[in-house]
C-alpha cells in the first residue's frame, strides 16, 4: 500500500486523543485572548502612573542634573514601578493559569525569586535603552526617528551576546550534555554543521515550565543550542537528533540576523508613529508631558505595546518562514522525518495543533503542528528509507 501523508498526519495529531486536543485549543484560544488583556493591563498601568504624578515630581527634582541620568533614574523608577502594579495580572497569567493547565510545577516562592531578578534585569537595560532613546529625540531633531532603527539593532545586538553568558544563566542552571549516545550524536551534527560541540547544553527548563522546547541563543561566539531537560527526559534518541537538527537550523541559516533586521525596521515604523501621535495619546491620558520629557515614558511605552500588538500579524509571519526553513534544514541532514513529527506532537500539548488559517496567521508564531508536521510526512513520502 502507497504511503499517504495526509492520513499519517491524522494519526500523528489524533493520537493525543480528543480530550488532550480540546485542552490544547482551550489553551491556545486564552493565549490568544491574553494578548487583548494584556494592552488593557497596560492602559490602566500607565493611567494610574500618570495620575499618581510621582514621575513628574521626580523629574522636576533632577531638572538641574543631566538629562541621561534624568531619563535612567524616571525610566527606572517607572519600569519598576509599574511591574510592581502588573504583579496581580502577572501571578494569574504566567503562574496560576500555567498550573491550572499543567504547563508549570514551579513553586510560588521561586517564581516570584525569579520574577524579582527578572524585573530588575529589565527595568535596568530597558532604563538604558531609552537613555539612548531620549538623546535621539534631543539631539536629531525631527529625524531622531530614523536613527532609532540602528539604536534598536545596537541594543539587541548587545543583549543577544551577553544573554547566554550573563542573564541566562541568572534562571536556570546550563550544562554541557553528558556523555552517552545523545551527546556523541549530537556532536557529529554539530560537527557537520561547523557548529562547535561545547555550545550544546541541556538546561533545568522543567524548573518553570513542563513544554518540550529547545533553542538557540547568542550571537558569535556566545551562540548556543539549549535543550531543556524535558525534551531529554521526554524523547527518544531520533526525537532527540531531529529537534536538535532544526535548532542547529537556526545558527546556520542566520535567522537572529534576521530578526534583528525585521525589529528594527518595525521601530523605526514603531517610533514613527509615536513621533506624529505622541499628543494625542498624552491628551488622552492626562499627561502634559512632551514627546522629549522623560516624564512622558508611561505614554510612550502604552504606544510601543499597541503598535506591538497591532503589528503582531507580521512579526508572526516572519517567524513562521525562519521555523519553515528550520524543519526543512532537520529534514534534509537529519532525515528523520518520523522523530520530528513526534516530537512536534508534543508541542501539541500547549499548542492547538488545528486552528484556522486566520488564527495562525493573527497568532502563531510557528507554523501549526499539523502542518509542520504534513510536511515531514510529504518528505517522508518523496524521500522512502533504503
Amino acid at each position: 500500500m502507497a504511503f499517504d501523508p495526509e492520513a499519517a498526519t491524522a494519526d500523528y495529531i489524533d493520537s493525543l486523543g480528543a480530550e488532550a486536543l480540546a485542552r490544547a485549543a482551550e489553551y491556545t484560544a486564552g493565549n490568544h485572548w491574553l494578548l487583548l488583556w494584556n494592552l488593557v493591563v497596560s492602559g490602566l498601568i500607565t493611567w494610574l502612573i500618570i495620575r499618581w504624578g510621582g514621575l513628574d515630581r521626580l523629574n522636576a527634582r533632577l531638572g538641574r542634573r543631566g538629562p541621561n541620568l534624568r531619563v535612567f533614574v524616571v525610566g527606572l523608577v517607572f519600569f519598576l514601578v509599574s511591574s510592581l502594579l502588573r504583579l496581580p495580572w502577572t501571578l494569574y497569567e504566567d503562574w496560576w493559569r500555567e498550573l491550572g493547565y499543567e504547563r508549570s510545577s514551579q513553586p510560588l516562592a521561586d517564581f516570584l525569586g525569579q520574577g524579582a531578578i527578572g524585573i530588575g534585569v529589565f527595568a535596568f537595560l530597558a532604563a538604558l535603552f531609552f537613555v539612548g532613546l531620549y538623546a535621539l529625540i534631543r539631539r536629531a531633531g525631527s529625524r531622531w526617528w530614523i536613527w532609532s532603527g540602528g539604536l534598536t539593532a545596537a541594543a539587541l545586538s548587545a543583549f543577544l551576546l551577553a544573554a547566554p553568558v550573563v542573564i541566562e544563566p541568572l534562571f536556570n542552571d546550563f550544562k554541557p550534555l553528558p556523555d552517552g549516545e545523545v551527546r556523541q550524536a549530537l556532536v557529529e551534527m554539530a560537527d557537520e554543521a561547523r557548529v562547535p560541540a561545547e555550545r550544546i547544553f541541556v538546561y533545568d527548563g522543567s524548573r518553570q515550565s513542563n513544554n518540550f522546547t529547545a533553542n538557540v541563543s547568542g550571537v558569535g561566539g556566545s551562540a548556543r543550542i539549549a535543550i531543556s531537560d524535558i525534551a531529554l527526559k521526554g524523547a527518544s534518541l531520533d526525537e532527540v537528533k531531529a529537534v536538535t537538527g532544526h535548532e542547529i537550523g537556526h545558527y546556520v541559516l542566520g535567522h537572529v540576523w534576521r530578526m534583528v533586521t525585521m525589529l528594527s525596521v518595525l521601530a523605526i515604523l514603531a517610533f514613527f508613529l509615536i513621533d506624529r501621535l505622541f499628543p494625542r495619546f498624552a491628551r488622552a491620558f492626562g499627561s502634559h508631558a512632551t514627546l522629549a520629557d522623560p516624564a512622558g515614558l508611561p505614554v510612550l511605552i502604552f504606544m510601543l505595546a499597541l503598535f506591538s500588538l497591532v503589528s503582531e500579524p507580521v512579526t508572526n509571519a516572519f517567524t513562521r518562514i525562519g521555523e519553515i526553513e528550520s524543519d526543512q534544514y532537520s529534514l534534509e541532514t537529519v532525515n528523520l522525518p518520523d522523530a520530528l513529527a513526534s516530537a512536534l506532537v508534543k508541542t501539541a500539548e500547549y499548542r492547538n495543533p488545528r486552528p484556522t488559517r486566520l488564527q495562525e496567521m493573527l497568532f502563531y508564531t510557528h507554523p501549526s503542528v499539523e502542518r509542520r508536521v504534513r510536511r515531514a510526512m510529504d518528505w517522508k513520502g518523496q524521500h522512502p528509507p533504503d
